[in-house]
C-alpha cells in the first residue's frame, strides 16, 4: 500500500461502538489505576470529564499524521519525538487528534519535552482532551498490553452479561410470566426504576424503589412525555418499543441508573421481547389492562403504598388524577354474572371516563371503581346512571357509591365504604348511595370491632338457627321489613311474599326473638345486627 491509499484510510474507518455498548470498555480514568500505568507515575494535565471517555484500544505513534490512523475511542502513547515544531503545527496536531475520536493523550516526558508544550495544553483544553503525562519511564508495551488485558477483560464480562440477560428473559417468556413480573425483574437486573408505559404514554406497571415512587414517576411523568412530544430525552433515560409482527403495543422506559455489563439498553431489549412474545401468547387478549389495574388499585385498597404522594402519583402516572379532584369508591355488582361480565364492565368504565376499575378474584363477582372527576361536577344520579349504561349489558347493575374524597386516604375510605355496604346480589339495577345509609356507614366503619359483631349473632342467633334447621328465610323477611318500616305491602313484596305469609313470618319471628318488632329501638338495634352480620 503505498502512502497516498494510507492517507485514505480515514474514508473507511470501521462503525465505532454504539453508547449502550461503551459501558463495557473502560475509561481513561480506569487505565490510570492500573499497575503498569502507575509505575510511570501519570499526572493529569487536563482531566474533569474528559477522563470518564471509554477507550476501546491503546495506540503507540510518534508520527504527527497518525490522525488518519485512527478509529476512534483510542488512548494513544507517545513521547512527542516526531511532534511538530511550531505552536500552529501542534494546535493542528492535537485538533486532527480530537476530530478522529481520540479518548486521550499520554506524553512519556524525558525524551523530547521535558514539560507539556504550551500549545499541547491549550488545544487539549479547548478540546476536552483528556492529556497526561508520565513522569518515568516505562515500556509502552507493557502498557499496551495492561490496557487491552482491561479492555478484553470488559468485553469478555460484557458477553457474558448479555448472555446471562438472554437466558432470563428468554426463560421469562417461555414460562409465561406475566408482564408485572418481567417488569420487576428489569428493574432488578438494571438497578433503576421502570416504567411500562401504553401508547397513549399512560402508565402501566411501573417497578420504583421503595421510598423513591412519588419522586421517580413524576420524574418519568414530566420528562417521558416531554420526550414523547419531541423533547430530547435526558442523559441516563433509554426507551424501547414494545412490538411484533408490525404492531406496537407499548413501550419500555428505564429511568436513570448505573452502568450495566450487558448494556442498559441491551437489557430493556430482552425484557421488550419476553413481553411481546406474551401478548402473542395471549391470542389479542389485553392483559396488560388487567395486571395494570391490579398493580394500582389492589395495593391501594390494601394499604400497601409507601406514603399518600407515592399512590397518588402511581395514579396520576396511569391517567387518573388525583390533585385538585373528587375521587369516589364505587363497586358494582350483578345477580347471575360472571367475572368476565364484571370485567367487561370494568373495562367499559376505564374507557368512558377517569377512572380505574379491577375484578374481584374471590366470592361473588364485583367490580371496584376509582372514580375521578372535576371537583365542579360532583357525581350524581344523571352521571352515574351515564357511567352504568356504558356496561356492555346495558346497565342492568347494581351500583354501591362511597363518600366523595379530596385525597388519597380519603378515596381509600370510599372504596372500602362501598365494598363493606355493597349488596351480596342485584336482580334488577340498584343504586345505593353510602351518605344516604348513615346507618349503614356507621355499622361499616365499626366494622372491626368485636362489640359490634357479639351484638348481631347474640341478637340473630334464634332465628339463625332456625333457618339453618328448616331451610326458612326469616333472616330475609326481617330484613324487607327492617328496609320499608311501616310499609307492609312494600315489605312482603320485597320478601316476595304474601301479605299472610309475610305477617305469620313477622309473628314466628316476634316470638322467636321475644321482642316486640313494633319498638322503635327494638327495630334499631335488628338493624344493627343484620347490618353488623353483613359486613363480618
Amino acid at each position: 500500500m503505498v502512502v497516498a491509499d494510507r492517507r485514505n484510510l480515514a474514508s473507511t474507518r470501521t462503525h465505532r461502538p454504539e453508547r449502550h455498548a461503551l459501558s463495557a470498555l473502560p475509561s481513561v480514568a480506569e487505565l490510570l489505576t492500573e499497575p503498569a500505568f502507575l509505575e510511570g507515575v501519570p499526572e493529569v494535565i487536563v482531566g474533569g470529564a474528559a477522563l470518564e471517555a471509554p477507550v476501546r484500544w491503546v495506540h503507540t505513534s510518534e508520527r504527527d499524521d497518525i490522525a488518519v490512523h485512527l478509529d476512534g475511542r483510542e488512548l494513544l502513547l507517545s513521547m512527542g519525538t516526531a511532534w511538530p515544531d511550531t505552536d500552529a503545527e501542534l494546535d493542528a496536531f492535537i485538533t486532527s487528534l480530537v476530530d478522529a475520536g481520540l479518548s486521550a493523550l499520554l506524553l512519556e516526558l524525558g525524551t523530547r519535552y521535558l514539560e507539556v508544550p504550551t500549545a499541547v495544553r491549550a488545544a487539549a483544553q479547548r478540546h476536552g482532551l483528556a492529556l497526561v503525562v508520565l513522569h518515568r519511564v516505562v515500556r509502552f508495551v507493557t502498557l499496551t498490553e495492561a490496557g487491552h488485558s482491561r479492555i478484553i477483560a470488559g468485553q469478555m464480562a460484557a458477553l457474558r452479561a448479555r448472555d446471562e440477560v438472554r437466558e432470563l428473559f428468554t426463560g421469562l417468556a417461555l414460562r409465561g410470566s406475566p408482564a408485572d413480573h418481567v417488569v420487576r425483574e428489569l428493574a432488578r437486573t438494571l438497578g433503576a426504576p421502570v416504567v411500562l408505559e401504553s401508547l397513549a404514554h399512560e402508565m402501566l406497571i411501573a417497578e420504583v424503589p421503595a421510598g423513591a415512587e412519588a419522586a421517580a414517576l413524576h420524574d418519568w411523568e414530566r420528562r417521558s412525555r416531554g420526550a414523547h412530544r419531541g423533547n430530547a430525552l435526558e442523559e441516563g433515560w433509554v426507551v424501547v418499543p414494545v412490538d411484533a409482527r408490525g404492531k406496537r403495543w407499548g413501550s419500555l422506559v428505564a429511568l436513570p441508573g448505573p452502568a450495566h455489563p450487558a448494556g442498559r439498553r441491551n437489557v430493556l431489549l430482552q425484557g421488550a421481547i419476553a413481553l411481546a412474545l406474551g401478548r402473542l401468547a395471549d391470542g389479542g387478549v389485553d392483559t396488560w389492562s388487567t395486571l395494570a389495574r391490579r398493580h394500582l388499585l389492589e395495593p391501594l385498597m390494601a394499604g400497601r403504598f409507601q406514603s399518600p404522594e407515592a399512590a397518588a402519583a402511581r395514579l396520576e402516572a396511569a391517567g387518573v388524577p388525583v390533585a385538585g379532584r373528587l375521587l369516589y369508591g364505587l363497586v358494582l355488582s350483578g345477580a347471575g354474572r360472571t367475572p368476565a361480565d364484571v370485567e367487561a364492565w370494568a373495562l367499559a368504565l376505564g374507557a368512558r371516563a377517569r377512572a380505574l376499575a379491577i375484578t374481584s378474584r374471590t366470592g361473588a363477582p364485583l367490580t371496584m371503581v376509582l372514580l375521578s372527576n372535576p371537583q365542579h361536577r360532583p357525581l350524581d344520579d344523571d352521571h352515574l346512571r351515564t357511567l352504568l349504561r356504558a356496561t356492555p349489558d346495558g346497565g342492568r347493575v347494581c351500583a354501591t357509591i362511597g363518600s366523595a374524597a379530596t385525597d388519597i386516604e380519603g378515596a381509600l375510605l370510599s372504596l372500602h365504604e362501598a365494598l363493606d355496604n355493597a349488596p351480596d346480589a342485584a336482580a334488577e339495577q340498584q343504586v345505593h348511595w353510602v351518605e344516604r345509609r348513615p346507618l349503614a356507614r356507621l355499622i361499616s366503619s365499626l366494622r372491626d370491632d368485636h362489640r359490634l359483631l357479639d351484638h348481631g349473632e347474640r341478637m340473630l342467633t334464634p332465628l339463625i338457627e332456625h333457618d339453618q334447621r328448616t331451610g326458612g328465610d326469616l333472616l330475609q323477611v326481617l330484613g324487607a321489613a327492617l328496609a320499608h318500616p311501616g310499609n307492609r305491602t312494600a315489605a312482603a313484596k320485597a320478601a316476595h311474599l304474601s301479605r299472610s305469609v309475610f305477617y305469620q313470618r313477622l309473628d314466628l319471628i316476634s316470638r322467636l326473638l321475644e321482642v316486640d318488632l313494633e319498638d322503635g329501638e327494638t327495630q334499631t338495634a335488628l338493624h344493627i345486627a343484620l347490618l353488623s352480620r353483613h359486613r363480618a
